[in-house]
């Protein structure tokens, strides 16, 4: 194994979540931080919590508002038919 193409290994690479020193890893940076992490995440906490950090809420409600659902028959209805050559 060569020596030089490796990156350098820090066992003891400290995880910050909102400030706050909460795990201890091996990584190839001496910190990390993160937005989520296993003691956050509404999957192994149980709590209910609302994360969009993209804003992808507010463009599907964005994509999905007005008449997005109406019937097909309705769409067609309310636009006119192409002419015919």
């Amino acid at each position: 194994m060569k020596s030089e193409t490796h990156p350098t290994w820090f066992p003891e690479c400290k995880v910050f979540y909102r400030g706050q020193h909460v795990l201890t890893v091996g990584a190839t940076v001496p910190e990390l931080n993160v937005e989520v992490w296993s003691g956050s995440h509404p999957f192994y906490t149980g709590q209910k919590t609302f994360i969009d950090t993209a804003g992808r809420v507010e463009r599907f409600q964005r994509k999905f508002a007005g008449d997005y659902f109406k019937k097909d028959g309705d769409k067609k209805a309310a636009s006119p038919a192409p002419a015919k050559k």
